[in-house]
């Protein structure tokens, strides 16, 4: 008895016999396809399902940074927003000309522009070297005192315009001078700033947005992980180099470098049990990895771009996410699923694991 592909072959082509085709089509190609990406998600299940969750940590430090690519601020507690921690990355420097936003990739100084909360709530901004200079801003404006005192713009950011606040001209003359380049400062305007790429709606399963951020709301560290990263960049005679440099909004204990790569959901504060009220605690998702650009390089102290470090070594062994092979990854990038607020020291719980993070590009 010959095949069914032979008897697919064999059988005339007329309209009586297009059902037969047809049938023999899905029998010969279609099934089998079926099978074979039933049992590859079958095993992808199982072996997600295996992954063994790491115990309990602790939230070691946090950190904001209030103008997108200038110095951040470490916090001992913070509240989180579903666009990100409170403060966090607010405001941006943007070219006065084009409106376009301004970052350490073009303006390596950028990272020598402190920003620090004074006890009246207000941003002071300041510049290292010159510190006479101070500039204060409100941390937390109204909106009617942008109303006033502002000018409503549109700004790009990543190929995307949205809307910001734009401050008076004269606010941004120092930084313009110490820059070197005729800049505006702008704060995050009404309109939400959706998530895009693994963040998408249609990805997520919901519609959420952040501020200036690059691409998500939240960025968690291990601290295990950069130790192991200075212990590599030690054997090619580099010095340590601090976690700030990945601009991490939370940094958390671990037992293990990497450990990050398969976390799926995070939970930090709450006893992690369901109860008739609510759930104490703050739930995120782990939206995907952080794949990384050379900002690192950048000493946030000096401001000196580092030609090679940590660049190399990261890209001889963290290109691990099938999604943007061409980068290294560092920190893994969240969507909070509610307000709260968070605490150093907080109890820190992988909740749900996975390895099938896949990097959605979206800039």
């Amino acid at each position: 008895m010959g095949s069914l592909t032979e008897l697919f072959t064999n059988v005339e082509f007329t309209a009586g016999n297009v059902f037969i085709r047809v049938f023999f089509f899905f029998a010969i190609t279609i099934i089998p396809l079926l099978f074979f990406f039933e049992s590859r998600i079958t095993h992808q299940i199982a072996s997600t399902s295996d992954i063994p969750k790491p115990p309990p940590t602790k939230v070691k430090q946090l950190r904001v940074y209030p103008i997108k690519s200038c110095r951040g601020i470490v916090v001992q507690k913070a509240k989180v927003f579903k666009t990100g921690l409170d403060l966090d990355r607010n405001w941006m420097f943007v070219d006065a000309t084009t409106w376009k936003f301004l970052t350490i990739r073009q303006l390596s100084a950028m990272t020598l522009i402190n920003t620090a909360l004074t006890e009246n709530d207000e941003l002071e901004i300041s510049i290292s070297g010159a510190p006479d200079l101070k500039v204060k801003i409100a941390a937390h404006p109204s909106k009617d005192w942008l109303k006033a005192n502002t000018e409503l713009v549109e700004v790009e950011i990543w190929g995307t315009k949205t809307d910001a606040w734009a401050y008076a001209a004269d606010l941004a003359a120092p930084f313009c001078k110490f820059l070197d380049k005729d800049i505006r400062l702008v704060y995050k305007g009404p309109s939400p700033r959706v998530l895009r790429g693994s963040g998408a709606p249609k990805v997520l399963g919901r519609t959420q947005s952040t501020k200036f951020a690059d691409m998500m709301p939240v960025l968690v560290a291990n601290q295990k992980s950069i130790d192991e990263l200075n212990r590599r960049l030690k054997l090619v005679s580099e010095e340590p180099m601090s976690i700030e440099r990945f601009r991490p909004n939370i940094i958390v204990e671990s037992n293990e470098p990497w450990g990050e790569d398969v976390w799926k959901t995070l939970r930090i504060g709450g006893s992690g049990e369901k109860t008739e009220k609510k759930r104490e605690g703050v739930t995120m998702d782990v939206v995907c990895r952080c794949a990384r650009c050379q900002v690192p390089n950048v000493n946030p102290e000096t401001g000196v771009k580092n030609k090679k470090q940590p660049w190399d070594t990261l890209m001889s062994y963290r290109r691990i996410d099938r999604g943007i092979t061409f980068k290294p990854c560092f920190g893994m990038l969240c969507a909070p699923r509610e307000e709260g607020d968070v605490e150093v020291g907080m109890e820190f719980e992988v909740t749900d694991v996975t390895e099938q993070h896949f990097f959605l590009k979206s800039l």
